[in-house]
C-alpha cells in the first residue's frame, strides 16, 4: 500500500498577500468574489500593509489594489541605478594634474603614471604624469520598471530579530511559519505522534540569496571598499530556505535538503517530500521555496538576457507613452518578456494515516510529480521536449487514478505561462497536443504569473495554492492582463481567456501544475481535489475512520481559524526559535536498538532490516 501525501497546511507570502487560508488567491480573483470574501481579503491585506484606515473604504481599497500584485518596482529607485562609470584622466596640455589623498586611502600598488610628491599632515600629494583610469560613481535609469513585489508596507525583517538575514531567508522564516501555523495543530503535539526522523524538510532558492546581505554583497565588497561579512557566504546557499525551517521554525531532525531546478525548483522539492512519504517511511514533510530576486543587478542581468519585459517594449505593444506595469506579464498574448517577482511559499504534507489520526485539515493531495530533462539543447535558456514527457505522464497518471472522463471534463491546468514570446508558442503547443491526445475540448488554462510575476523557485507553489483556492471558492483565474490570444499560440482544445471561469468545485477532480526551467528542468504535478482525496481516504480507511477524523477536525479548524483571525488584526509574528530548545549530547540516550531524544515521545529505530537480503 502506497501512502498518499495529503496537503494539511500551506502558507507564505507573495505579491498578492498572505498565502494561507486562500488570502493571496482571493486577491487574484477579487473582482469575481462576493461581498463577504472580498471584504475579508481587503481586511487581510490592510493589516499586512500596516494600513490604519477602514479596509472597506474606497480610497483604501484603491490603494491596496495599486500596491499589490505586479506594479512599478518600489524596492529600489528605478530612475537611479548605481554603477561605476569608467573614466580616463590625463593632464591638460602644459599643465600638471595634482591631487591629495589621505594616507589610509593610498593604494598598495601605485597605478602606472602616479608619482608621489610629498606627505604632510597625513595626506599625500600625487602628481599624474600620464593617463590614469578611474571609476566614478554614477547612475542611470532602469529599462525595466515592473516587478511582482510583496504588498507595500509588509517588511518581513521587522517581524522578528532578522539579524541582517537576506530577504530570501526572511521569506523562509515568515513563509514556513505561516504554513505551520495554518495547520491548526501544535507542532509539539505532532512530535509526540512520530519518530524524530520521520519528518522531511525540502526547500530551495533557484538563484540562492543575492542581495547585499548574501552573495550580492559578498561579490560587490572588493569593488566598493568593503569586506565580506562572516554571514554572506553561508547564508547565500540555495538550500538555506530548508535549513532555516529546521533550525528556527520546526526544529526537525529528519531528512532535509534543497533540490534546485531553476524555475521548477518548487516541484522538485515537492517530489522529494512526497517520495520520502511514499517510499522512505516519513510521516510528514515541509516543502517549499523562496526567492527575492528584485535587485538592480538581477533585473539588469535578466534584461540583458532578453528575458524581461522592458518598458519600451510594453509601450510599443500598447502604442503608449507610459508602460503599463500592471500588465507587464501577458501569457499567451502579444508579449515582451517575463516579470521578476519575490515570494516564499510552503506546503505541509502528511501521509494519509497520520492526517486522519491527528484530525488534520485535508486541502487536497499530491498524486505525483514528474521530472524530465530536455536532452541535447541548442541553448541553456531555450525550451526543449522534456515538458512533453512530464505533461504526458501527469495526465496519464490522472487518468489512471480518476478515469478518462474525469481528465477530459473535470481537470484544469496551471500553465507555467511566463509571458515571453517563446513560452507562448512552445508551452501552448504542449498543452494543445495533450488536450487533443486526451480528448479535452476546452481545457481551462490558468496562468497565475499574469498577476504575481515569476517568483522563480516558489513559482509552482503559487500555482498549487491557487488551485487549492479554486476548490475553496469556485473560480479558475482568468488571464486578466490579456485582451487577445497571439496569432502564434496553439489554442486547439484549450480555454485561454482573460475572464475568470466559475465552476462547481466538487465537479473538478484534479489540477495539472506545469513548470519549465532554464537548463532543461521540466516538472509537472498532479494535484487532487479535497473531494477526491476524501473519497479515496474513505475507500482505504473505511467510514468509521472518516467519522473519527471529522470529530477531531472541528477542533483543528477552530485553532486554525484562531490564527487566521489574529493575523487579520495584526501582522502575524513568525515562529523564530533562535537558540531555543537546542539539543546536545546529554539529550541523547543510545542503545544498539534505538536513540531516545529529549522532547520526543518516540525513539529513532536502529534495528534496521537488510534491504539486500536476496543477495546474501
Amino acid at each position: 500500500m502506497t501512502r498518499l501525501p495529503v496537503i494539511v497546511g500551506f502558507g507564505g507570502f507573495n505579491p498578492a498577500g498572505r498565502v494561507s487560508f486562500h488570502h493571496s488567491y482571493c486577491r487574484t480573483v477579487i473582482d469575481a468574489l462576493g461581498d463577504a470574501p472580498r471584504r475579508r481579503t481587503y481586511r487581510s491585506l490592510a493589516t499586512l500593509m500596516g494600513i490604519q484606515t477602514e479596509s472597506n473604504d474606497e480610497d483604501t481599497r484603491s490603494y491596496i489594489d495599486d500596491h499589490t500584485l505586479i506594479r512599478k518596482i518600489e524596492l529600489f529607485d528605478t530612475e537611479k541605478l548605481p554603477f561605476q562609470q569608467k573614466a580616463k584622466l590625463q593632464p591638460a596640455d602644459n599643465n600638471r594634474l595634482i591631487f591629495t589623498l589621505s594616507k589610509r586611502q593610498m593604494p598598495t600598488d601605485l597605478p602606472e603614471g602616479w608619482h608621489v610628491l610629498e606627505e604632510q599632515d597625513g595626506r599625500i600629494s600625487i602628481e599624474v604624469l600620464d593617463v590614469t583610469e578611474m571609476f566614478v560613481p554614477d547612475s542611470r535609469p532602469s529599462r525595466v520598471t515592473s516587478g511582482g513585489q510583496l504588498p507595500t508596507g509588509y517588511d518581513p525583517s521587522e517581524l522578528y530579530p532578522s539579524r541582517n538575514h537576506p530577504r530570501g531567508l526572511q521569506l523562509a522564516v515568515v513563509g514556513s511559519s505561516d504554513a505551520v501555523m495554518s495547520l491548526g495543530i501544535d507542532w509539539n503535539d505532532i512530535k509526540q505522534h512520530i519518530r524524530p526522523d520521520e519528518v522531511a524538510v525540502f526547500a530551495g532558492s533557484a538563484m540562492g540569496q543575492m542581495d547585499s546581505n548574501s552573495y550580492g554583497g559578498l561579490l560587490q565588497a572588493p569593488y566598493v571598499s568593503k569586506r565580506p561579512t562572516s554571514k554572506q557566504a553561508a547564508l547565500g546557499l540555495s538550500e538555506m530556505p530548508a535549513d532555516f525551517v529546521n533550525a528556527y521554525v520546526t526544529g526537525t531532525l529528519g531528512a532535509t535538503g534543497g533540490a534546485i531546478g531553476a524555475c521548477a525548483t518548487f516541484l522538485y522539492n515537492v517530489k522529494q517530500g512526497i517520495d520520502e512519504i511514499r517510499y522512505r517511511g516519513k510521516r510528514l514533510a515541509v516543502v517549499g521555496g523562496t526567492e527575492a530576486p528584485i535587485t538592480p543587478e538581477l533585473v539588469e542581468a535578466y534584461r540583458t538576457m532578453g528575458a524581461l519585459a522592458e518598458d519600451s517594449a510594453l509601450m510599443a505593444l500598447d502604442n503608449s507613452d507610459e508602460p503599463n506595469n500592471r500588465r507587464a506579464c501577458r501569457p499567451f498574448s502579444s508579449n515582451a518578456g517575463f516579470t521578476l517577482a519575490e515570494a516564499g511559499v510552503y506546503l505541509v504534507l502528511m501521509d494519509d494515516e497520520l492526517a486522519l489520526e491527528l484530525g488534520a485539515q485535508i486541502h487536497g493531495a499530491v498524486a505525483d510529480i514528474f521530472v524530465n530533462a530536455d536532452g541535447f539543447k541548442k541553448s541553456i535558456p531555450g525550451p526543449g521536449i522534456g515538458n512533453y514527457v512530464t505533461m504526458g505522464k501527469a495526465l496519464g497518471l490522472a487518468r489512471a487514478i480518476l478515469g478518462e472522463d474525469s481528465v477530459r471534463h473535470r481537470s484544469f491546468v496551471h500553465a507555467h505561462g511566463t509571458g515571453t514570446p517563446q513560452n507562448r508558442v512552445t508551452e501552448s503547443h504542449i498543452l494543445s497536443e495533450m488536450a487533443k491526445a486526451f480528448g479535452m475540448e476546452r481545457w481551462p488554462v490558468a496562468a497565475i504569473k499574469a498577476y504575481l510575476g515569476h517568483t522563480l523557485a516558489p513559482a509552482s507553489g503559487d500555482q498549487i495554492t491557487s488551485a487549492l483556492g479554486t476548490w475553496e471558492h469556485g473560480w479558475i483565474p482568468g488571464i486578466a492582463t490579456i485582451d487577445h490570444i497571439a496569432d502564434d499560440v496553439y489554442s486547439e482544445g484549450l480555454r485561454i481567456s482573460p475572464e475568470h471561469l466559475e465552476i462547481n468545485p466538487q465537479e473538478f477532480d484534479s489540477a495539472i501544475v506545469n513548470s519549465k526551467g532554464f537548463g532543461g528542468n521540466n516538472a509537472s504535478g498532479v494535484i487532487l481535489s479535497p473531494y477526491v482525496t476524501y473519497d479515496m481516504l474513505s475507500k482505504r480507511h473505511g467510514a468509521q475512520a472518516m467519522v473519527d477524523h471529522s470529530k477531531k477536525l472541528d477542533h483543528t479548524r477552530e485553532n486554525a481559524m484562531r490564527y487566521d483571525e489574529a493575523a487579520m488584526k495584526e501582522k502575524p509574528v513568525p515562529i523564530y526559535k533562535f537558540g531555543e530548545d537546542v539539543l546536545d549530547g546529554d539529550d541523547v540516550s543510545v542503545t544498539d536498538l534505538h536513540l531516545a531524544l529529549t522532547g520526543y515521545a518516540q525513539k529513532v529505530d536502529l534495528d534496521l532490516s537488510n534491504p539486500y537480503s536476496d543477495m546474501k
